[in-house]
C-alpha cells in the first residue's frame, strides 16, 4: 500500500510538472492589454536594434584595428600576402566559431584602415554601418567625401547593401544636391532594411556568439 501511495504521488508530481498554463481568451483581456502588448513589443524590438548596433560597431572598430596592425606592419617591414594567409590561419585557428578572418577579409580590414586613416570618423560614422556596406563602399567608390557623404546617408535612411549600391550607381546625392555634411547619430527605424539585414549579418551573428534564429522579424516586430 505504500509503495503504490508512492508511485501514484510520483506521478502525480510528473503530471503536475508537465501542467502549462493556458492563457485566456481575447474576448476576456481588459481594455488596456493591447496597448501594453504593443509596448512591450516595441521595447524589446528596440532594446535587439541597440544590442546588436552596439556589437555592430565593436566588431567594426576591432576590424579596423587589426587592419590597422597589418598596415602599419607591411609598411614598416614589407612583408605582403604570404603573412597575411599565416595571420588568417592562426586567426581561425584561435577563434574556430568566427568566420571573418578569412585572407580576403583581413586584406579588406587593411584597405579599411588604409582610406579611414581618421579614427574618430570612423568611430562616428563609417563604424555604424553592417560590414557588408563597407566593403561595397570600398570597392565602389574612391573619392573619400563620396565615400562619407553615402556612408552618412545609408545609416540616416537605413539602406540596405543593395540599395546602397544602386543609390552610388545612380548617383543619387549627386543628382539630388542631398549630399550630406555632417551625422546626427539618429539609428535607422527598427524595420529599416539595414537592421533587417543586420540581424542576419553572419560576420555580426559570429561575433556576438548569436544563431540565425535571433532575428528580428520575430513576433516581437509583428506590430509592424
Amino acid at each position: 500500500m505504500g509503495k503504490d501511495l508512492t508511485t501514484r504521488k510520483g506521478r502525480a508530481s510528473k503530471h503536475e510538472e508537465a501542467f502549462f498554463p493556458v492563457p485566456p481568451a481575447e474576448n476576456n483581456l481588459p481594455e488596456w492589454y493591447a496597448e501594453t502588448l504593443s509596448t512591450l513589443k516595441e521595447l524589446i524590438a528596440n532594446s535587439r536594434r541597440q544590442i546588436m548596433w552596439t556589437a555592430n560597431v565593436q566588431m567594426t572598430m576591432m576590424y579596423y584595428q587589426i587592419g590597422k596592425h597589418i598596415l602599419q606592419r607591411q609598411k614598416a617591414d614589407g612583408w605582403g600576402a604570404r603573412i597575411v594567409d599565416r595571420l588568417s590561419a592562426d586567426l581561425k585557428t584561435a577563434f574556430p566559431d568566427q568566420n571573418g578572418f578569412s585572407p580576403r577579409n583581413l586584406k579588406y580590414m587593411r584597405r579599411f584602415a588604409e582610406i579611414w586613416p581618421d579614427e574618430a570618423i570612423v568611430q562616428r560614422s563609417v563604424a555604424q554601418l553592417p560590414w557588408r556596406h563597407n566593403i561595397c563602399l570600398m570597392e565602389k567608390v574612391k573619392e573619400p567625401n563620396r565615400r562619407l557623404a553615402y556612408a552618412m546617408a545609408a545609416i540616416k535612411n537605413g539602406w540596405s547593401k543593395n540599395i546602397l549600391e544602386l543609390q552610388l550607381d545612380n548617383y543619387t546625392l549627386e543628382r539630388e544636391g542631398k549630399l550630406p555634411s555632417n551625422f546626427d547619430g539618429t539609428l535607422p527605424a527598427v524595420q529599416s532594411d539595414m537592421v533587417q539585414q543586420m540581424f542576419k549579418d553572419p560576420y555580426l551573428l559570429d561575433f556576438t556568439g548569436a544563431d540565425a534564429n535571433f532575428s528580428i522579424t520575430c513576433d516581437c516586430v509583428a506590430m509592424w
